[in-house]
């Protein structure tokens, strides 16, 4: 799967959750991600994000920290 299409679906995990704030929506989104997404995808955002992440929601970016370090 493309980094482009992986940003896209992250961001719209994002989306969703946005309306319960910071607080609630990254663990929301971090979880999502984490049951989820197939390892391979995690892999690939995971090494985006590395790179720099661009094109990724702060919320997104922030659940995908907190994932990495789990």
């Amino acid at each position: 799967m493309s980094p482009d299409r992986l940003i896209y679906m992250a961001n719209q995990i994002g989306k969703f959750f946005q309306s319960q704030g910071h607080d609630k929506a990254v663990p929301g989104i971090a979880e999502h991600i984490k049951k989820f997404w197939d390892p391979r995808m995690r892999k690939a955002i995971f090494a985006h994000l590395d790179a720099g992440g661009s094109g990724l929601d702060p919320n997104v970016r922030d659940a995908l920290e907190t994932l990495k370090q789990a």
